[in-house]
């Protein structure tokens, strides 16, 4: 697990890039927190990392965005907006064990059955100062990943 300070967009969005640039095919990341949180933030980071040219927004209302103009081909979800009897119609599991690349989930902890048991999970909170965000490993690969970014972070 590891925990950090953000103290506004701009250090979210470099935290998110880092993501972006660890991350290959089969990386999962779980995004936690509240409304306002930095989940989206983070999400455009990533997407920075990836090399995705295309503006990353929040898809509340859309569910799924596909980016295939980055190193590897991002799936950026939102579950804020669905209700459990709508998942299984939509078939957003077998999408996400399907993605060919990078999957970022906001409100994964609504439904965590949906979520590989190898991903990440980021958990961001909002302060009056910026935010912290706690991120932990749920697997080998994904551990990896976030020994990888403490390296990077510390460099």
């Amino acid at each position: 697990m590891w925990t950090r300070h953000l103290s506004n967009a701009d250090e979210t969005q470099s935290l998110g890039r880092a993501i972006g640039k660890l991350a290959g095919h089969g990386t999962v990341v779980a995004l936690v927190g509240d409304l306002g949180a930095g989940k989206t933030t983070l999400a455009q980071g990533v997407g920075d990392g990836l090399g995705v040219g295309t503006p990353i927004v929040s898809p509340t209302f859309i569910l799924l965005a596909e980016y295939e103009d980055g190193r590897v081909p991002l799936l950026h979800g939102d579950t804020y907006r669905l209700e459990e009897v709508e998942l299984e119609g939509i078939g957003l599991e077998e999408t996400i064990e399907c993605w060919p690349g990078v999957v970022l989930l906001e409100w994964a902890d609504r439904f965590p059955d949906l979520l590989p048991s190898d991903h990440l999970q980021v958990c961001l909170q909002h302060l009056d100062d910026g935010r912290v965000v706690i991120i932990k490993a749920m697997g080998p690969k994904h551990e990896t990943l976030l020994k990888q970014l403490m390296e990077l972070a510390n460099e």
